[in-house]
């Protein structure tokens, strides 16, 4: 994924994105995407959407475009700085939703969210680095290295093979 989008949020009540820390006993402890990086308290009753798990419709109701894939087309198409801002006028936002996701449902996405795509996009590209996404053939050789099987014999420092043991549960089995 060229941007990490599994611990940002956007929290209901509070403006902007944040990066998720911990969870606490009333909420969750958050840190802001800015220049000031305070640290808060998200209570429990703010609905924490992670950014990870928003999609944009699209004409097809069984398809969606994650956000993952439309900030990595604005990437592509615009760089790190996208064109429009949420202040754009409301003809220059839907030419700039039509050319990132061409196919994208008219009638359900709105104004304000194509507003919030901008924004995220220009908080996430500021504060979070942009990862070229590696080749399939390269990302596929890093996951085999990567990688061990089950029960997979290892070598010893004087060249002899031993079998991996199994890893222990913590729960005591009935």
């Amino acid at each position: 994924m060229p941007y990490e989008l599994q611990e940002l949020a956007a929290i209901s009540g509070m403006p902007g994105l944040y990066r998720l820390v911990r969870a606490a006993r009333h909420g969750v402890l958050v840190e802001s995407l800015d220049e000031k990086a305070t640290r808060t308290l998200a209570p429990a009753r703010n609905k924490v959407s992670l950014l990870s798990e928003i999609s944009i419709y699209t004409q097809d109701p069984e398809e969606t475009v994650p956000l993952t894939e439309a900030f990595e087309r604005i990437y592509q198409k615009h760089g790190a700085t996208a064109p429009v801002t949420s202040k754009s006028s409301e003809g220059e936002l839907t030419e700039f939703m039509a050319s990132v996701i061409p196919d994208y449902d008219r009638d359900r996405v709105y104004l304000s969210d194509i507003k919030k795509l901008a924004t995220w996009f220009s908080i996430v590209s500021k504060h979070v680095p942009y990862q070229e996404a590696a080749t399939p053939a390269a990302a596929e050789e890093t996951a085999e290295a990567s990688a061990e099987p089950a029960g997979a014999e290892a070598l010893n420092a004087d060249g002899s093979s031993e079998a991996a043991a199994p890893k222990k549960s913590r729960k005591k089995s009935e």
